[in-house]
């Protein structure tokens, strides 16, 4: 019988005020903290404490990117009154005249401001002087992109990364010709070309489907907003996280397109796919093509290691896909061609009959041997690429 955990901490009864005319409307706050609970999670609670009890009603919160190692986040009068650190975050809470401030800080440049108070107006000025200066100006390079990561902590939490990129043109070379093809006209499109929401890249593994989206997001992102959703069998279980994800909040450039990367998502569209996962397929379809899908201009990209046969009939209608591309490996003439173009020589000998996948050509270009089975069923695994 697994042992329910210990309430260590009670915090209780708001302060009120016989001047202040809110205060018949404040009730006894009850915060319960458990030994499962962090240092950090205490001052979570206690940063709300103000604002539960009415004491200071107005809330204001942000999350930014690039923050400078140097920045305080907080104004020049706050005290200090609470730190806690905890693997790779630090957590402070700030206390100033009529009101408080909870920073937590990434060590890999984003962070989270909330603060309350007594007034809307000293809400603002005290979270406009944390953020001022706080942040670096994006950095202008060609061979990266940003790209948001959304997974499900205690709420839908994105966080906003540059990853590396190569051109589309650069790599098009590891691509046998006919999924070569297929990619040109993906990568050419226009937000007026688009004319299906879900693109579907299925093949063995190794065959180079996560290096072509993340070429596709550097083709598209003068116009569309890349995002890769860790948790995907998450986000269609919970309604709230997949509008969060796909609807956006308030405020957001709704004229801008986002593009949602979903790897390896066998289980979701496979032919048994509304059996296995409940809702979780219906909310794809709905995302892709029904009114979820009407709220945003959204594309889903879904990579699989499924043959096309086994997916869901109702994933690969026509109208539904903006394409479906088999990326599978070059041929044996392609893998050479690859091998000689990157000044490998004796690789060559190392291609079998069918030829290879963009992961053994990588293999071999830095000098390993593929391996003997290569061609065989339960050889033809490659490497996740």
């Amino acid at each position: 019988m697994t042992e329910r955990p210990r309430e260590i901490l009670h915090l209780v009864e708001p302060r009120e005020s016989q001047d202040d005319p809110g205060a018949g409307l404040a009730r006894p706050v009850v915060f319960n903290l458990s030994d499962t609970n962090s240092p950090a999670d205490v001052m979570d609670v206690l940063s709300l404490r103000p604002f539960a009890s009415g004491e200071q009603p107005w809330s204001r919160s942000t999350q930014i990117d690039l923050v400078k190692k140097e920045a305080p986040l907080r104004p020049a009068e706050g005290r200090v009154i609470r730190v806690a650190h905890e693997k790779n975050k630090e957590s402070v809470l700030y206390a100033g005249e009529g009101w408080t401030l909870l920073t937590n800080r990434w060590q890999h440049g984003s962070a989270y401001l909330a603060v309350s108070a007594v007034s809307e107006e000293l809400a603002k000025s005290v979270l406009d002087e944390a953020v001022r200066d706080a942040t670096e100006p994006p950095k202008e390079d060609e061979t990266t992109v940003e790209m948001g990561f959304w997974h499900m902590g205690r709420g839908p939490v994105r966080t906003e990364r540059e990853i590396s990129t190569d051109a589309w043109a650069d790599i098009r070379a590891n691509y046998t010709a006919p999924v070569a093809e297929a990619l040109d006209e993906v990568m050419s499109l226009t937000r007026e070309e688009i004319s299906g929401r879900l693109l579907l890249l299925h093949g063995p593994p190794g065959t180079g489907k996560t290096t072509a989206l993340r070429a596709l997001a550097r083709s598209w992102r003068d116009w569309c907003q890349a995002d890769c959703v860790l948790d995907p069998e998450v986000l269609f279980g919970t309604p709230g996280y997949l509008m969060q994800v796909a609807v956006g909040e308030d405020g957001e450039d709704s004229r801008r397109w986002r593009l949602l990367i979903l790897e390896d998502c066998d289980e979701l569209i496979r032919g048994e796919a509304k059996a296995s996962t409940g809702q979780g397929l219906s909310r794809l379809l709905n995302l892709t093509d029904g009114m979820l899908g009407q709220g945003r201009d959204v594309l889903v990209a879904i990579t699989t290691n499924e043959d096309l046969a086994r997916l869901h009939p109702a994933v690969v209608r026509p109208g539904r896909c903006l394409a479906q591309i088999e990326v599978g490996q070059l041929t044996r003439a392609e893998s050479a061609a690859w091998l000689d173009a990157e000044g490998v020589e004796a690789g060559a000998a190392e291609i079998g009959p069918g030829g290879a996948t963009l992961a053994e050509l990588v293999s071999l270009r830095k000098g390993e041997k593929r391996p003997a089975n290569a061609d065989s069923p339960a050889g033809d695994t490659g490497f996740y690429l």
